[in-house]
């Protein structure tokens, strides 16, 4: 259901030691209301859905994690990320939230840790209201 959220827009990956972290920004609005309601998101022109997976590089397995994050944008003003673990079949993301402003940029940090690793990885993203 997510991944066909996913298709909207450009996906991103980066090689954290030994994962794979899939990771995209979107408007919430690209769910569709039932998906939103199924996973207590909420649909509007001005909240941003963070979507991380992370996949074993070897299996391709998807791995629990515990992961934290932050966003900061032009301003300096951080909003903390909460994620959400979300299972479905052997798929595995992380979603979080964020308000915004229209246009607004954000650079975005995050934090995976499985109990043995930690790792981390930044990404930008510019949001638009529509």
């Amino acid at each position: 259901m997510l991944l066909s959220a996913a298709a909207v827009h450009a996906e991103q990956k980066v090689a954290l030691g030994t994962w794979d972290v899939h990771y995209i920004a979107l408007n919430s609005t690209f769910l569709t209301p039932e998906v939103a309601k199924q996973y207590g998101i909420l649909r509007s022109k001005f909240n941003g859905l963070i979507n991380i997976s992370v996949l074993d590089k070897k299996t391709s397995a998807a791995q629990s994690v515990v992961m934290n994050g932050e966003a900061k944008n032009l301003l300096g003003v951080v909003k903390s990320l909460s994620f959400k673990e979300v299972k479905e079949g052997q798929a595995i993301y992380y979603l979080a939230t964020l308000p915004f402003s229209d246009q607004e940029r954000y650079r975005i940090s995050i934090t995976i840790n499985d109990g043995a690793t930690t790792q981390q990885f930044t990404f930008e993203h510019k949001f638009y209201a529509e």
